[in-house]
């Protein structure tokens, strides 16, 4: 193992329509187990690192398949409980051409909600890790979620664990209980070393505007914003993407450093989308993959973006991907079949 991740948030699990249908347009629903937080636990184990999860799945049969494809994937669920509730979902309308995916969240009185994801011995589950990662999701669910995450990224400052945050702003999950979104997602990034996170995000948080004329200018000011608010940050990234429908995006990636250092990569083309969940985070776990293995900072970038490209090629929330693969698409391999 190169290096040790904590991850903390709910597992979900989503129910999608089958093919490019309406959301029950047959009586037929898929289903795959996901969540911000188990998508990059699923890979950084892919990439060859330890990742524990900590949630709090329900107490019946769908927990328990839940934990399994986890650990199907050499994720840690030591520290997955089970408690009463149901576990959360979400369904997924996806997309076609200009029909944009729909996503519709069911997820009150979740097992996971009603403890907030539980208390925890959080110097214990720390221990020997290098790195905390949470996303602003877990706390959108309510206010004893939001709690119990900032608990987690106190104790991992405490520590001198290294917290990476995700902004996923989820304006749909904060209306639900009429959550203060700002305040709560300011807490939460204030300890963050590593943020991933749009301007989007940071004009939620700060209050403020970023009318640039171009995304990555409006990234720029963002980050600049974010970097004076926030003392412990080091380093900001996101992806910038161009949808010119919903089957053919074009995806490039840029970070801005503390020290004023800015990155962008390579504009990828990708036709024929098959599934564009996940790849955000994705995206972040490539990015800690090469904080943990030392790359330099525009590299680590690049394979981030890499492995975020190939997401998109994969049904389901995780990203199956492992380095090599990523390392592949990096120096344009060919697509002939591999035998």
């Amino acid at each position: 193992m190169q290096g040790h991740i904590v991850c903390f948030g709910e597992l979900l699990l989503r129910l999608g329509a089958p093919g490019r249908q309406w959301l029950l347009q047959s009586p037929v629903l898929e289903v795959c187990v996901g969540g911000a937080e188990a998508n990059v636990a699923v890979s950084m184990t892919r990439f060859g690192h330890r990742a524990d999860m900590l949630s709090v799945v329900a107490d019946n049969a769908l927990g328990e398949a839940a934990s399994g494809e986890l650990r199907r994937h050499g994720v840690n669920t030591t520290g997955v409980r089970s408690g009463p509730g149901r576990m959360g979902l979400y369904f997924l309308t996806p997309g076609a051409i200009h029909r944009p995916s729909e996503v519709l969240y069911d997820r009150a009185d979740s097992a996971f909600a009603r403890c907030g994801g539980g208390t925890r011995d959080w110097p214990t589950l720390l221990a020997g890790a290098d790195w905390l990662h949470v996303s602003g999701v877990s706390p959108a669910l309510c206010q004893e979620a939001a709690d119990r995450t900032l608990d987690a990224v106190r104790a991992a400052r405490e520590a001198g664990v290294k917290v990476s945050f995700d902004g996923n702003f989820r304006p749909k999950l904060w209306e639900a209980w009429n959550g203060d979104a700002r305040a709560i997602l300011r807490g939460l990034m204030q300890h963050a070393d590593v943020l991933f996170a749009s301007h989007r995000d940071i004009e939620v948080v700060l209050g403020r505007i970023f009318d640039q004329a171009t995304s990555q200018a409006r990234f720029e000011a963002g980050s600049e914003a974010a970097f004076a608010a926030f003392p412990q940050l080091q380093r900001m990234a996101a992806t910038l993407r161009v949808q010119h429908n919903v089957d053919h995006h074009a995806l490039s990636a840029v970070h801005r450093l503390r020290n004023g250092e800015v990155h962008t990569t390579p504009v990828y083309e990708l036709p024929g989308i098959v599934d564009r969940i996940g790849t955000g985070d994705a995206f972040a776990a490539g990015v800690l993959h090469g904080e943990l293995t030392g790359m330099v900072p525009a590299d680590g970038l690049h394979f981030g973006l890499a492995a975020a490209c190939l997401k998109h090629s994969i049904p389901g929330d995780f990203n199956l991907v492992r380095v090599h693969e990523v390392s592949a698409f990096l120096d344009q391999g060919g697509f002939d079949v591999k035998r």
